[in-house]
């Protein structure tokens, strides 16, 4: 049985007040995983949706002999999305539940309960006058709130509307300090509930990143040629969080949890600026300590902090700058272990697609002067397209499918010379330890001398590639962060390196390449580890597709279980104990250099890594270990191909990153026509749902329809192209899990009872 990854990486985007709704889908794909969980340990998931989830891993399993396990690893937030982001990352990390949330969320989203007590009018007539002011600058008459909203929550809309229009002008209606209070209060009660365990195996970390606008924004160095340094402005902020790949009781202390939730959320003008004094003053309110405090805000503010300003930091929404956080989640990617194979999805939660096209059917009408003035300074730049990180993706994908390309095309050549080197030799003595260090070194020697004066170029780029990999880690660990701290350990270690002489790289390791060179790889080059065992893995691959019974199961293993090793050593966290000689670091970076070279100790590795590898080698027959030793011995032949290509970033993944959505527009199961024809939140510019529990509840259920469907779309599409399951297997799949649904959500939906029967009909 062959073990494979789903690997979800979630960038989840803002709404406002559909934030139920994306709680609906968070608590979809929380199921997801649960069910995956228990059906790896062989326990029964909790019920409803869940149960359907784990009889379609099971069939899965039954139809293609691939065990699948589905994880949740990186997860990306701006706005309501940060806010959903949070608790997701708290429940997966800490196993305990997003039951707790629900109520919450129905409850607490209401402007009743978000209005500042200060804010609230003082009489009926209270700012009467705003009423038309406000409709008017949102393009509408008073009278066409009757047209808007349905008929049996008109008038509970039109009293918490005329509450809202009528409390504080020009300060915001709703209370910061109110929503750290509930914020907070979320998380106690995801505390108090049931917990099960942690989400993800031991050992892959879980990483969240919400981002936050900082509004007076904090100054940043920038170099040029002429002047040479100048300052700029830096207004963006991203809050990261990561457990490590550790169990614990919590992913961050809550107040640090608050502090990110609170902020990414803080929507102009709705919400007053976030600030550290207001979550202080709710913590003293509530007497709570927050013993991290100060090297929290050192890590989060830096600068603030440095100028003791830390405290007076002013917040605001993250999706103001960002609200499709995918560089973060990208950029974490070089931090994953694997041991096994590997589907890697980023699923981008978009609750409102179709609400950005604002043409007109003439598309000559101009937009009013307030329309003007509110697109300009809010709407405008959190709608920006992603293309630019939808074509980065797709750019990596494309370097890496033709890096396999050129991998398969060159294969031949590149077995026959591993084959005219060693002979049959190779092939009728068992693999040893170390026999198999013997012949990489000396296939080593050869691809480096049949390269010619092109390895020169190689050998440069290798060198620079592990430079930059040193300065990386040196640079995380010293936990100094700006462009200045990273220039600094750049040029004492690339001073260090050429004193020692590990730069000399010439046509061939046998004459051209000093021992101190080789001596340097052995003990720094990562990358070049890495893709060796990649490339292997992919063989693998590529032998099992041809339809082969081949017994590589142990292969695998070993493979994988020395993939983790190394990938451990990526990590910036396993080398945390060098900060104070980062931070230290004026002159002489050579001790420093040796320091980091026994935290990598890839010598041992490499010991064991060889040892995994020959045992698993020699239980191979011959016929069956020939093809695999001729790429794992001919690797240095292919690196040397196919880095320059991959212009020296030395890509770990060897297959394509996938991209899906999750929006109203893609769950077309129940019903059509996308967020309009489904969702009650879009109203008042996403700020329907503050308005109405059954807008809510609404909006909530079919958040859980929607994560479920797209779930079971996401799931299905990681079988092999060749394999399907049953003809309408997927349909009654969805159908089993929406009315799994209906069915735990009817009794606590006590507002939407019409629609409870819709649903049920259009289940069918």
């Amino acid at each position: 049985m062959r073990e494979k990854e789903l690997r979800l990486a979630l960038v989840c985007y803002g709404g406002i007040s559909l934030a139920v709704y994306m709680h609906g889908i968070s608590k979809e794909i929380w199921r997801m995983a649960r069910a995956s969980q228990a059906y790896h340990a062989d326990e029964q998931p909790a019920g409803g949706s869940q149960n359907v989830y784990r009889a379609l891993l099971a069939e899965i399993e039954a139809e293609t002999d691939v065990r699948l396990r589905v994880l949740v690893d990186i997860i990306a937030g701006a706005s309501a999305g940060g806010l959903n982001g949070v608790f997701l990352a708290q429940a997966i990390t800490t196993g305990q539940s997003l039951e707790p949330l629900t109520d919450l969320w129905l409850d607490s989203a209401d402007v009743e309960a978000l209005i500042d007590e200060h804010a609230a009018p003082q009489s009926g007539l209270s700012k009467a006058w705003a009423l038309p002011l406000v409709w008017m600058a949102a393009g509408r008459g008073v009278s066409k709130v009757d047209e808007t909203v349905d008929p049996e929550t008109r008038e509970e809309v039109r009293r918490k509307l005329s509450h809202f229009i009528r409390s504080r002008w020009f300060s915001p209606p709703f209370g910061g300090e109110r929503f750290t209070g509930l914020i907070l209060d979320a998380l106690d009660a995801m505390a108090k509930g049931p917990r099960g365990p942690r989400l993800l195996p031991d050992g892959q970390p879980l990483d969240l990143f919400v981002t936050v606008t900082d509004f007076r924004g904090h100054p940043e160095r920038l170099s040029l040629h002429s002047p040479a340094e100048v300052m700029e402005t830096e207004h963006r902020l991203v809050v990261p969080f990561t457990d490590h790949g550790i169990a614990g009781e919590t992913l961050a202390h809550p107040a640090e949890l608050a502090f990110a939730g609170r902020a990414t959320s803080s929507f102009p003008g709705a919400f007053p600026p976030f600030t550290v004094k207001e979550l202080d003053a709710v913590l003293d309110a509530r007497q709570r300590k927050w013993p991290e405090r100060l090297d929290f805000l050192k890590r989060i503010l830096p600068r603030q902090f440095a100028a003791n300003a830390a405290e007076n930091a002013v917040l605001i929404d993250g999706s103001v700058l960002a609200n499709a956080p995918f560089r973060p989640a990208i950029d974490a990617l070089r931090e994953r272990p694997a041991r096994r194979q590997i589907d890697r999805r980023f699923i981008y939660i978009d609750p409102t697609p179709g609400n950005k096209m604002r043409f007109t059917s003439s598309g000559q009408e101009s937009p009013s002067f307030f329309q003007t003035i509110v697109g300009a300074a809010s709407e405008l730049p959190r709608q920006q397209p992603i293309r630019d990180n939808l074509e980065a993706l797709a750019a990596q994908s494309q370097r890496i499918e033709r890096m396999r390309g050129i991998i398969a095309a060159i294969r031949p050549e590149v077995e026959a010379q591993v084959e005219a080197l060693f002979g049959y030799t190779l092939f009728l003595d068992s693999p040893t330890t170390a026999r198999l260090a013997h012949w990489r070194n000396r296939a080593q020697t050869a691809a480096a001398s049949k390269a010619g004066y092109a390895y020169a170029a190689y050998g440069h780029l290798k060198i620079t590639g592990v430079i930059e990999q040193i300065v990386g880690l040196l640079y995380h660990a010293g936990g100094d962060p700006g462009p200045g701290p990273w220039d600094r350990i750049h040029r004492h270690i690339c001073d260090a390196i050429a004193a020692r002489g590990f730069d000399a790289i010439g046509p061939a390791f046998s004459g051209g390449a000093s021992a101190a060179t080789i001596s340097f790889l052995r003990s720094y080059d990562l990358g070049f580890r890495i893709r060796r065992l990649r490339i292997l893995m992919r063989r693998l691959g590529d032998l099992e597709a041809d339809g082969a019974e081949l017994g590589f199961g142990p292969l695998r293993e070993a493979i994988y279980d020395s993939l983790a090793a190394y990938l451990d050593r990526q990590r910036s966290d396993i080398h945390a104990h060098l900060e104070p000689d980062v931070r230290a670091l004026r002159d002489d970076a050579g001790p420093l250099l040796d320091r980091l070279a026994e935290s990598l100790d890839l010598k041992r590795l490499d010991t064991e890594t060889d040892a995994r590898l020959a045992a698993a080698f020699a239980a191979l027959p011959k016929e069956t270990r020939r093809p695999v030793l001729l790429t794992y011995l001919g690797f240095p032949y292919f690196d040397t191909a196919t880095l320059p290509l991959l212009q020296g970033e030395g890509l770990d993944e060897y297959d394509p990153i996938k991209v899906d959505r999750i929006s109203p527009d893609d769950a077309k199961s129940i019903r059509g026509g996308g967020a309009e024809a489904t969702l009650k939140g879009i109203q008042f510019n996403n700020f329907g749902a503050f308005f109405s529990r059954a807008y809510r509840e609404n909006d909530y259920i079919w958040g859980r329809l929607h994560g479920a469907e797209r779930m079971i779309d996401i799931l299905v599409s990681t079988l092999p192209e060749n394999v399907r399951l049953k003809p309408g297997r997927v349909a009654a799949v969805k159908r089993a899990a929406f009315l799994a649904i209906v069915d735990e959500e009817e009794p606590k939906l006590t507002a939407i009872p019409g629609l409870i029967e819709t649903l049920r009909r259009e289940i069918g």
